[in-house]
């Protein structure tokens, strides 16, 4: 299965979508497949196409998650930072690892 072939799958799936969506669609589901060609199987399309739902779903959540809290801190004197404000930049740091790891289908950092 090539990339035109699997945009012509999720534009059936999701005829709604616009382009940039189907591409970023694409390529989070060859991402989430060792073999791609294998996703000429409907059953195993609607698995892997669900299962990226859930997973950019969650991403985006604590995404926007992390983002409120990051404009709060950057509200704040980093020179009086707590030890929590230090944890909430750590887990911004991971959030944006995990998107990565997304769209690269490989991991960011080690």
């Amino acid at each position: 299965m090539n990339c035109e072939e699997l945009a012509s799958k999720i534009q059936q799936l999701r005829p709604s979508a616009e382009t940039r969506d189907i591409a970023r669609l694409c390529l989070l589901i060859c991402n989430s497949t060792d073999d791609v060609s294998q996703l000429e199987d409907p059953e195993l399309l609607n698995n892997v196409w669900k299962e990226v739902g859930l997973r950019l779903q969650a991403a985006t959540d604590q995404h926007a998650a992390m983002t409120e809290e990051l404009d709060s801190l950057a509200r704040t004197d980093p020179l009086k930072f707590s030890p929590e404000q230090i944890w909430v930049l750590i887990r911004a740091i991971k959030v944006q690892s995990q998107i990565l790891e997304m769209y690269l289908g490989e991991p960011v950092l080690g």
